[in-house]
C-alpha cells in the first residue's frame, strides 16, 4: 500500500443494503472536493451482514477505485470499528476518520475536521440534535454522566461515530484499549484522548433521521449493553492513569 495516503475513512456496516451504495458514493464525492482521489480510501467493514450488503459492496468495488471492502463474521459494531482502525493503520495514511454506514451523517461536516487536523491529534464531533429513539437518548445521557462521575471528564458525545485521528496517535490509543475489545471502544478512545490532553473540539455535526434499515440494538438489549459498558468503563478506571502516561510519552 502506498505511503502517499492522506486519509482512510473507516465505515462499519451491518444490514445496510438499502443505503450502502449511496453512502459510499456520497463520502467519496464529498471528500474528493478537497482531497485528491489518489490520496484517500473508503474502508468498509461488512460485519457479517445477513442481507445483500456484502454482495453490493463487492459488486460496486470495480466502480469506485477508492473503495476497499472487507468482510468479517459478525462481531458487533465495536469489533468492526476496531478491526477497521487496525486495517486502516496498516495502510499508513496520515489520518484516519470514522463514521457509520446508516446515512445519518453528512460528508460536508467533515471539512470542519479536516481544517483543524493540525491543531489536535484527535477531533470529535457532537450531535447538537440527535435523531434516535428516546430510550437510546436516555441511556446515552446516563453514560455521559457516568464518565463525568468515574473519570472526572465531561465529553458531550463520547461514542459518536464521527471522529478524526492522526494515525500515529491512533496507534497509541489502540494499544491502550482493554482486551477483549469493549462493547463501545470509541468511548474509551475519547476518554484516553481527552485525558492525554488533546483538544478534542467537540465540533457540531448534523445528525439526520434514519431513512433505511433498522437499529440492531433496542430497548431491553440496549439496557443490557449499557450495563455491560458501564462495568467496562468502571473497571478501566484502575488502568487509566498508567495508560495515559504511556500515550503522552
Amino acid at each position: 500500500m502506498s505511503n502517499n495516503l492522506e486519509l482512510v475513512v473507516v465505515i462499519p456496516a451491518y444490514n445496510e443494503e438499502a443505503c450502502i451504495q449511496p453512502v459510499v458514493e456520497h463520502w467519496i464525492n464529498g471528500i474528493s472536493e478537497f482531497i485528491s482521489k489518489d490520496s484517500f480510501k473508503i474502508l468498509v467493514i461488512n460485519d457479517g451482514s445477513k442481507d445483500q450488503t456484502g454482495k453490493i459492496l463487492d459488486d460496486i468495488s470495480g466502480d469506485y477505485p477508492n473503495l476497499i471492502a472487507k468482510h468479517q463474521l459478525n462481531g458487533g459494531h465495536g469489533n468492526a470499528v476496531v478491526n477497521g482502525y487496525r486495517l486502516a493503520v496498516e495502510m499508513h495514511p496520515e489520518f484516519v476518520f470514522q463514521t457509520d454506514s446508516d446515512d445519518q451523517f453528512i460528508p460536508g461536516d467533515f471539512q470542519k475536521f479536516w481544517d483543524k487536523r493540525h491543531e489536535s491529534q484527535f477531533i470529535l464531533g457532537h450531535r447538537l440534535v440527535r435523531h434516535d429513539d428516546p430510550f437510546r437518548l436516555i441511556i446515552t445521557r446516563i453514560l455521559k454522566y457516568s464518565l463525568l462521575f468515574i473519570y472526572g471528564t465531561y465529553i458531550d458525545d463520547a461514542n459518536i461515530p464521527f471522529r478524526l485521528f492522526k494515525t500515529s496517535f491512533l496507534v497509541k490509543l489502540l494499544a491502550s484499549l482493554p482486551t477483549p475489545t469493549p462493547f463501545a471502544p470509541n468511548i474509551f478512545l475519547s476518554v484516553l484522548a481527552k485525558k492525554a490532553g488533546e483538544n478534542i473540539f467537540n465540533l457540531p455535526v448534523t445528525h439526520k433521521e434514519r431513512e433505511t434499515g433498522e437499529v440492531s440494538i433496542r430497548h431491553f438489549k440496549l439496557l443490557q449493553v449499557c450495563w455491560q459498558s458501564f462495568k467496562e468503563i468502571f473497571t478501566f478506571r484502575f488502568h487509566l492513569n498508567a495508560l495515559v502516561r504511556k500515550i503522552k510519552e
